[in-house]
This record gives structure tokens, sequence and C-alpha cells, in this order.
């Protein structure tokens, strides 16, 4: 490496040549003073001996530069080269390239790329200022004005890469740029679309205004253009109109989801949305998101739609109205941890997602239960504590249109308190375990159906009430190995409302009358048990496969006692008509209060029950396994019965038998449960005190059983690396009470997409020179069984038999196919059934869902632009499934 300066006559300057180590050159010196000053040996400056012109316009900070091959300053010029990896620095400004060239008289810096030895333009310059980054082909800047010409800029605004083949910049708020193309497409120079403008102005982080503009897909024009056009920029959300998409229905032709956004603050939004058809119906949607940081979020929506079916005066004509209400609420556990307040609110219209012709969960059509629950709860932090909540529930059957409502319900309780404990060390004995609690729960509690609810007659019938407890309990051991707990529980009931019942002769009929005031009832009831753990184990050879087998057996015995409570009931008097006999009958004025009448039969019981789990040790695969694998043989075999010591007749009670057999060890159990009867029927298939074997048949009857499974296997199951747990995702079936899975099928969002709750392609673009050919295909695949079987009453039927099954394929990086259906065994049918593909088309999202059969019948194509800022440029064509309206 050397250093050599050399002074010309006509062309004062200094020439740095770096060779081999490629020195970088940096100097923090203003310019100006650099070029009035040289040293020929040391490349120091001194002041020039001839007078520089006054300068107009000054350099007002000190310009860094550095540059890897050369820099060469030349005085007569009044300009500095820089060559190669070229970098120059004033205040926020920073500008990168092959080549720089400072322009000392004009105050003005040139930077350009370099031609590499195979003739390749590279080094194109990079100019960031105030964290904005421009990467042009040639950039001219003025030190002075802080103004800039830029060619063929590349930069990138929100979700908008630009690029501009003359670029004015005025300052650091405001270009003017000429022959402009932004689009969202990650590859500015060649996109697979995008908007061109002939002059726009651009606002950073504001918007961006332009003249005529038109879109360009894969460099051919389209019809679609504007005069001029206006796109906010702004990384924050702002209010804005949505442009509602158009199509037809059997409601006619439309227009669907537009309407407006509102940013309200940067703690909650607003959306409101509405369709049109031109037979009449309309539809409106309010949808709202709040958050607050470690203090709670939620989001609330409000769906009502109004419909028409065919035309006024026509026979068939017909309307309806169905609504939906949300409300889901979570408290952060840091914001209040002795208090807390949750929702989780579905309610509404039976019907409503039979009849909705605008909703996103297609696959909600089959929840058959609607719920929600809204709840507060406070723990005093005394000794001992108490705890209080106040909770509102709901529960609404689909198909019956029925609804059950409590509002509220409020339970309070008092931590377990051991009074004979001692002061300090651990508990011993039945008298040191002695222990009792408190506990009250009182309820508003209301039933009706979907046409009377929230109208006064719901509320006429209200069912008011309370319960006071006082469990006592205890728990020791009996030899060491046998574990004894025994309890009593005393309960006192509040009721409001009563009723009486008499006998009318003249009507022939009970007359039931209701009477208002305070009246209580009281019960207690005695148990205690006894259970133990027993072990057994079988060793084999340690070159056996099988190493060993455990046997874990858990039998327990169980007595309780429940008193008989006859002085809460009456009699009255019955006359038949046909004989005039006259008979007694025992009724309780508190049969249809909140919690019914009190036990009128004494019982004396004892329980058996025995549970049974069987595991195998087994040489592990893994030569490199200093442990056998443990596996499940058998899950928690159990059988339980109870026999009635004060019972008549008919004393043993049948006897229920569940469990599980693991099939692959953490994939696959199959559940069963199923209850035996030991006695006979008789011909009026009631049970007798007679036993079945007696009777010239089985030991025992299958009066019914349920055998089930569930399971998921995909490519991941048999790669070589290791399985990665996955959080599941709470996704819009979920949140109306459907299921986690895609058994019933995807959703399919208002704007096509099937896979609302995450991106299927997120992560997978295709990188270049990708080898398609070694792509490994994912898939995975889902099934679940239910078999149901009555024999109750000798019907011997199975009542229910189905499987279902959904998957998905990903054929290429950018292709995703996927079917849901199921078979009803039992009926000889196919239940709900959608095939769907998506295509990834880089800037671009295509979809197509299809329900190829049954009432539910339809199609669903979208394609569109993904970024949310573009999301009305889209095309979609749908047919909706033909639904049957009702007439209110």
């Amino acid at each position: 490496m050397f250093l050599q300066a050399q002074e010309l006559e006509q062309n004062q300057s200094i020439r740095i040549d770096l060779k081999k180590d490629s020195l970088v050159m940096v100097s923090n010196l203003p310019l100006a003073e650099m070029v009035r000053t040289q040293d020929s040996i040391l490349g120091l400056f001194e002041r020039d001996t001839l007078k520089q012109p006054r300068q107009n316009r000054m350099i007002t900070d000190v310009v860094t530069y550095k540059a890897t091959d050369y820099m060469r300053l030349s005085n007569r010029e009044k300009k500095m080269y820089l060559y190669n990896e070229a970098q120059v620095i004033y205040q926020d400004m920073t500008i990168d390239a092959g080549y720089i060239i400072i322009d000392n008289e004009r105050n003005e810096v040139y930077a350009y790329g370099i031609t590499d030895s195979t003739g390749t333009y590279t080094q194109t310059p990079v100019f960031t200022q105030g964290g904005k980054t421009v990467e042009p082909d040639s950039i001219r800047f003025n030190f002075d004005t802080e103004r800039a010409l830029v060619y063929n800029s590349r930069t990138q605004e929100a979700s908008f890469n630009v690029k501009g083949q003359v670029t004015k910049r005025e300052n650091d708020s405001v270009y003017f740029m000429k022959n402009v193309r932004f689009t969202t497409s990650e590859n500015v120079d060649d996109p697979e679309y995008y908007f061109y403008a002939r002059k726009i102005k651009f606002v950073p982080d504001k918007k961006i205004v332009s003249g005529l503009v038109n879109m360009y897909i894969a460099d051919i024009p389209t019809p679609l253009g504007l005069p001029f056009g206006y796109f906010p920029l702004t990384e924050e959300r702002t209010s804005g109109f949505i442009i509602p998409s158009f199509g037809d229905s059997q409601q006619g032709y439309f227009l669907q989801n537009g309407g407006y956004y509102f940013a309200l603050s940067d703690y909650a939004d607003l959306l409101a949305v509405g369709d049109y058809y031109t037979n009449g119906s309309y539809a409106m949607r309010l949808e709202s998101s709040y958050t607050k940081r470690y203090k709670f979020r939620g989001n609330f929506s409000f769906r009502y739609e109004r419909q028409y079916n065919s035309e006024r005066g026509f026979p068939d004509f017909s309307e309806s109205s169905v609504y939906n209400i949300r409300w889901s609420h979570s408290q952060d556990s840091k914001a209040s941890p002795s208090s807390r307040f949750s929702a989780s609110v579905n309610l509404g219209s039976s019907n409503y997602y039979q009849q909705s012709v605008n909703q996103s969960n297609t696959a909600n059509f089959l929840n058959n239960t609607l719920s929600s629950s809204v709840s507060y709860s406070k723990t005093f932090e005394t000794t001992p504590g108490i705890n209080f909540s106040l909770t509102a529930t709901h529960s609404q059957n689909t198909n019956t249109g029925e609804i059950n409502m409590t509002l509220p319900t409020l339970q309070a309780s008092i931590d377990r308190i051991y009074p004979f404990a001692p002061a300090g060390g651990s508990k011993r004995g039945i008298i040191q375990n002695i222990n009792l609690q408190y506990n009250l729960r009182a309820e508003n509690r209301f039933k009706t159906t979907d046409e009377l609810f929230f109208q006064p007659e719901m509320f006429q019938d209200a069912i008011l009430g309370a319960q006071h407890s006082i469990p006592l309990a205890t728990n020791f051991k009996i030899l060491k190995y046998f574990s004894v707990s025994a309890s009593t529980n005393f309960e006192e009931n509040w009721v409001f409302k009563t009723y009486e019942k008499s006998f009318d002769q003249a009507t022939n009929a009970v007359v039931t009358d209701t009477i208002s005031g305070f009246d209580a009832y009281r019960t207690y009831n005695f148990n205690t048990s006894i259970g133990t753990t027993l072990y057994g184990r079988k060793d084999f050879s340690k070159d056996s496969k099988i190493q060993a087998i455990r046997h874990v057996m858990r039998p327990s015995i169980s007595y309780g006692i429940n008193p008989a409570f006859d002085q809460y009931y009456d009699t009255y008097e019955r006359t038949s008509l046909t004989d005039g006999v006259t008979e007694l009958v025992e009724y309780s004025r508190f049969t249809g209060t909140l919690y019914g009448a009190p036990n009128q039969n004494y019982s004396s019981s004892i329980g058996l029950s025995i549970s049974n789990t069987l595991e195998a040790k087994v040489r592990d695969k893994d030569s490199t396994a200093t442990e056998p694998k443990k596996i499940k043989l058998l899950n928690n075999f159990s059988l339980s019965t109870s026999y009635n010591l004060a019972a008549d007749s008919v004393k043993l009670a049948p006897i229920s038998v569940r469990g599980g057999i693991p099939i692959i060890q953490n994939k696959l159990d199959i559940n069963f449960t199923g209850n035996l009867d030991p006695y006979a029927l008789n011909n009026s298939n009631q049970r007798i005190d007679k036993l079945n074997i007696a009777n010239g048949g089985s030991l025992f009857r299958l009066t019914n059983a349920n055998v089930s499974f569930g399971y998921s296997f995909s490519s991941k199951d048999f790669s070589d690396k290791d399985n990665e747990n996955e959080d599941e995702i709470e996704n819009e079936s979920y949140r109306n009470g459907g299921r986690k899975d895609d058994l019933f099928g995807k959703n399919t969002d208002l704007d096509g997409n099937l896979y609302e709750d995450e991106d299927p392609f997120e992560g997978k673009e295709d990188k270049k020179n990708k080898e398609w050919y070694n792509y490994k295909i994912p898939w995975d695949i889902r099934l679940s069984y239910t078999m149901t079987y009555s024999n109750q009453r000798r019907q011997s039927e199975i009542t229910s038999h189905s499987i279902m099954f959904s998957g998905d394929v990903e054929l290429s990086p950018k292709w995703a196919v996927g079917a849901s259906s199921g078979f009803d065994i039992r009926e000889r049918g196919f239940t709900y059934t959608q095939f769907r593909f998506q295509r990834d088309l880089d800037s671009w999202r295509m979809s197509f869902s299809w329900v190829p059969f049954s009432a539910r019948r339809s199609w669903n194509f979208f394609i569109g632009i993904k970024a949310s800022m573009l999301s009305d440029i889209k095309y979609d064509k749908r047919r909706q499934p033909t639904r049957a309206i009702g007439r209110n």
C-alpha cells in the first residue's frame, strides 16, 4: 500500500491510490476548509495563497465522507471525487453509492452507481434521511436548500412500494414525482400489478395525491382508472368510507359491506357497514374493538337483517327479521389481582345462522346452542377469605327457540375453616382435619322463547330463590393404606313463590294457586367413603421388547344417607267421575320453585367403584435412550354401581362402565361408556325385581353405550424433526359456539378469505432458484367418529352413527386445497360437505369454496389484493344457499 501526492499546475489536487488493503479514508473536517488548505506530504491542508471568492452559500455542519478505492480532491473544480463504496454524511442525511461527487462551488453532491467487470450497474445510491430510505439510480442533492433530484427512485411508504422516474425533493416533507408506479408487490421493478400516475405529490407518512392514474396488471393497462387519486399513508388508523361489493342473489341484485370506519381513538374503533338488496331486503352491522394495555381488551358486534322473500303481493311472499349480538371482554390479570370482570356473549335470533345471507361463519348453522356469560368476581383478603361473584348467564336452543337465563346469579363463600387444627405443623387425625365453610347461591331465573325474549311476559314468570349450605367434612387414614372421608351437608332454601294445589270437582281438573311470599325448607345428608390404591407389577427379561407391565387399581366403597322430608308435603282429595272413588294425592308446595321440592323418599345406599390403569415399559427404538419407554395399554377403565338398602325392590343400580384404549400414544384413544343392567323387564318394558339371568336372559342387559374417538395427523408426524406444539387459535366459528377444528368446514370471510385467523402461506414465500422438485407437500387430516346405542326399552337400536373428516394439502408453496365432510352411517347420507382451495398470487389472493349438495348448497369465488388499504380492489362472485324464510 502506498500514498502518493502530486501537485499539478492547472489542477491543484491530491490523488490517493489505495491498493490491496483498500484502506478507507475518513475525514471530519468541513469541506470548505479542506479545499483551501493542502499539505503535499502528509495529506493535511494549509491555507492557499490565492484568495478564494467569497461564497454566498456555506455548509453549516461537518461533512463526513469515505471511499474504498480512491478519493480525488480538485481545487480548480472545487470538487471531491469518491469511488467505490463511497459514503457522505451531512447532518441527518446519508448517501451511499459507488461514485459520489461533492461540488463545493454549488454546495451539492452527486451520486451514481458504477459498472463492474461484467457490465452490471451496481452500488446504486441509497439516500437516507429522517428514517426514510430512497434507492434511486442516481441523485443530486443541495446542502443549503436540502432539495434533491432523484432518478428512478425506489422507496417504501406504509404498504406501498413506490418507484418514480424523476423525483424532485422540495424538503423532507414534500416530494414531486413524474411517471410513477406504486404497488404493494415486493418487487417494485417487476410487480404483478401497479398503479401508474403521470404526476404525483408525495407527503411521507401522510398521503399520495396523483393526477390521472390507472391500474396495470402484468404491465398491461386495465380500464380501471381515475382522473385523480388520493392514497393515505399513515400507519395509524384513520376514518374512511368502505366501498361495497356488488352481485346478485335470490333477494335480487345487492350492494354488500359498504359503510364507514370510525377511528374513534387509540383505544377504540367502530365499523358500520350495511347491505341493500333490490327486493327491499337490507342488513346492518356494527362492530367495535377496544383495548387498554395492562387493563382490558374486548370487541362488540351487533348484526341485524330484514329479509323479504319474493315480492309483495305474490302468494309466496314472506318476511322475517334476524339479529345477533356478540360481546367479548377480558381483563388483564395485572389490572386487579383481587377482582375480575369478564364477558362472553352470543345471543339473538335462534335462526340467525340459518337465515343470515351475509355472515362469515358458514358452518355455524350446525350449532345447536348459543350461550353467554357476564361475570364479576371479588376476593376479600381477610381471614378467613371471602369470595363474591355476580353473574348473568344465557343458554339458547337454536332448534326449539327455548331460552334459559339467569339475571343475575349471586354467589358468596367463606374459605374453609379448620377449627381444631394446630397453630403450626400439619393436620393429623379425624379431629384436626374437621373443616367447614359457608356457601350462598341466589338466582333470578327466566325461562322463555324467542318471541317473548325481553317482553313483559318474560319477567312475569321469573323464579327467584336462594340456597345456603354449610358442608362439614373430615378425612383421615386407617391402617396407613386406607383413606377415609366423611361429610355432612346442611342446606336451607329460600323461595318467594309457592304453589298450592286443589281439585275442582266441577271442572274435574287440578287447580294450582300461586302464593307470593317468603317460604323456606331445610335439608341435610351424610356421606362417607373409604378407598386405597393397589399396585401390581410383572417384570420380564431385559432383552425382551416388553420389560415390565404395571397394573394400578383404585377401589373405593361409599355409604350415603338421604332422609325423607315428609313435613314439606301436603295432600288434596281427588274424586274420579267414572267410579266415584276418592283418593289422596301428595304434593309439595315447593315443586316448581328454583331448587325443586325436598327429597320425599328415604335412601340408604352403598356405592362401589373401581378404576384400573394398565401400563407397560418397552425398549426404546432409540439406542441412545437410557430408560425404557412408558406406554399406556388401558386408560382409566372403571366400573361403578350402588345398592339402595332402603328400597323395597330393584335395589341395585345399573353398572356404569367407562374407559379409554390408547391406540397411538398421545394421538388416538378410543373412549367408551356403557350401562349394564342386571334386572329384567316386564311386558311393559319396566324394570322388575328379578334378575335378567333368572328370567332366561344374559347376566346383564346393555341398556346404552357410546364409542367415540378423535384423531389428527399430518406430514409433520412422519418427518425427522420433532413436532412443535402449536397453540389452538380461537377462530370465528369457536367464538360463535362452534368447534375449533374445521370438521364442519372452514369459515369464509366477508372478503372471501378461507383462512381468517392465519395466512396459510405466511413464511413460505418462494425464494429465488428454489428447487420445486424437492418441495415436500405438507398435509393434515382430522377424523372424528361416534356411535351411540340404546336398549333401555328393548328397542336395541343405534341412535347415532357417524364419521367426520377434514383435510388440507399444500400442493406447492402457493397452492392449498382442502375438504371437510362426513358420513351418517345410520341414515346413509353425507353430512355438510365443503371443498376449498386457495392460491397465493404474491400481492393477490384467490380462493374458492364449494358446498356441492344439501340445503346449504352454495359456492364462492374471490380474488383481491392482500394489502388492507387496497382491500376494496377485488372481485367476488357467489351463489347463496337457498333459505326458507318464515313469516313474522
